[in-house]
């Protein structure tokens, strides 16, 4: 109710603008503690316990500032980044257009950051911080990078020991050719690497991947996180296609999430999941914005769920909101476990 109100003032303000205030309110803002879930939420995946399975996708806490604020606003895990080896700047402003009419956004922010050394002595003060939430580290490479792959062995080094699960994103559609590392062998050559690169550090990997995929790529994909061994993928990041829109805004250039993504995201949630033969798990996010969405992503495979775009809508409440509605969904349907759920749309 109260974020109904302030809406139209927020709305007023460039939309980089009122998220760089909203950043810094939640590092100012006194916080209780995360209220308590219902534990038919509780949920095991890649060896970590989740307390609930809505989390923060990346892109909001840039820079890992407030994944312990996340925590208590009601999310069950929190992924900060795209964190780069170096700190870079991002492409030129505005970047960020919110589409109000078709509750979504597009950005071309291109991993703007203050680098992963920046970050490191913050985010070993907040895991102190984080109670029982979970925190992903969402790495990638810098856009004038030489050798992407070395960006990649680099970030895994600096934020692997710090993370509980750590993120390899190549599905950013705003750092040109990056997504070229979705092909075959680029993305063998590429987690060979990455895992190469753990050392003594125990983190799950996970790989985010983009929307804007053919069947094949699919199928190679999953052969390949299999073959090393990632722990699990996200499904998916932000599209370069324009479904039908209406809002002003849509003939911006960048990555579009919201609404408009959501049966996009969904189906590939499905492909993955009939390619992998439930083999790896998966997280859904893409158009999430209610625990019905939320649900519906969990009975068609996915372990666990992440939203960003929606809070803009929705506002700071919508994780504690979620967790309520999902876990009576669940028990409507005689689920005693979120893990129980996952995939049952094909039983």
């Amino acid at each position: 109710m109260l974020y109904n109100l302030a809406k139209p003032l927020i709305f007023a303000l460039e939309a980089e603008r009122a998220h760089g205030l909203t950043i810094a309110g939640l590092k100012t803002v006194p916080m209780g503690p995360a209220r308590k879930c219902d534990p038919v939420l509780a949920t095991t995946v890649a060896g970590l316990d989740f307390v609930n399975p809505i989390g923060m996708a990346p892109g909001f806490d840039k820079n890992g500032e407030v994944p312990d604020a996340l925590i208590r606003m009601g999310f069950g895990f929190a992924e900060v980044g795209t964190l780069t080896p170096l700190p870079q700047a991002g492409n030129p402003k505005p970047r960020i257009f919110r589409l109000v009419e078709d509750r979504a956004v597009i950005n071309r922010l291109g991993f703007n950051n203050r680098g992963q050394q920046e970050a490191l002595p913050r985010l070993k003060k907040m895991r102190s911080r984080m109670g029982k939430g979970v925190l992903g580290i969402n790495i990638g490479a810098n856009k004038d990078s030489d050798d992407r792959i070395a960006d990649y062995v680099t970030g895994t080094k600096n934020m692997a020991p710090l993370a509980d699960y750590l993120t390899v994103n190549i599905s950013s559609p705003n750092t040109p050719g990056l997504r070229a590392l979705q092909d075959k062998g680029a993305l063998a050559e590429l987690l060979a690497a990455v895992m190469g690169a753990m050392g003594k550090a125990k983190a799950p990997v996970f790989l985010k991947v983009a929307p804007d995929l053919e069947p094949a790529d699919i199928d190679d994909i999953v052969d390949v996180a299999m073959e090393q061994k990632i722990a699990a993928l996200i499904i998916s990041n932000t599209t370069i296609t324009r479904p039908d829109l209406k809002s002003n805004n849509r003939t911006e250039t960048g990555g579009l999430s919201g609404a408009p993504l959501k049966d996009l995201a969904l189906q590939r949630l499905k492909d993955f999941r009939k390619a992998s033969g439930g083999q790896i798990p998966l997280i859904g996010v893409g158009g999430i914005a209610t625990a019905e969405d939320a649900y519906e992503r969990i009975c068609a495979g996915a372990s666990l769920v992440q939203l960003y775009t929606a809070m803009i809508y929705e506002g700071p409440t919508i994780a504690a909101g979620m967790n309520c509605q999902l876990a009576k969904l669940l028990k409507r349907d005689g689920f005693a476990s979120v893990t129980e759920a996952v995939g049952s749309a094909d039983r």
